[in-house]
This record gives C-alpha cells, structure tokens and sequence, in this order.
C-alpha cells in the first residue's frame, strides 16, 4: 500500500501534545486597529483543539 499524503495546510496549523492537538488562534492578522488590546492580548498563545474535532485532524495527519 503506497503511504497516505498528509495534509499540508493542516501540519501547518495543529501541532501534537500530549492530550491531543494545539493551534494558535485565529483573528490577528489584518483589520488591527479596531480591536481592543484586551482581545489581542487574549488571542494570544494556543489552545487545544475541541474534542469533537480531533478526529478529523488525525485523518488529515496520519503519520503525526
């Protein structure tokens, strides 16, 4: 059987841990100068990626 592609996009975003998968979040990248510093700052760092969702990244990432 020949090898399974990884998704290129999603081993861009998801990295893995211990207890499942992290990404950064989303909204901070244009359209700054309206949002507060307060959600900058708590748009900052990771998170770990819902439940629901792991198993559709681990299709997306098979050899991870």
């Amino acid at each position: 059987m020949p090898k399974i592609k990884s998704n290129s996009g999603a081993a861009k975003r998801f990295k893995k841990t211990a207890n499942g998968f992290k990404h950064k979040q989303s909204f901070r990248n244009h359209i700054l100068t309206k949002k507060s510093t307060k959600r900058m700052r708590h748009l900052r760092g990771t998170q770990q990626v819902a439940d629901a969702d792991v198993p559709l990244i681990k299709r997306m990432l098979p050899y991870i």
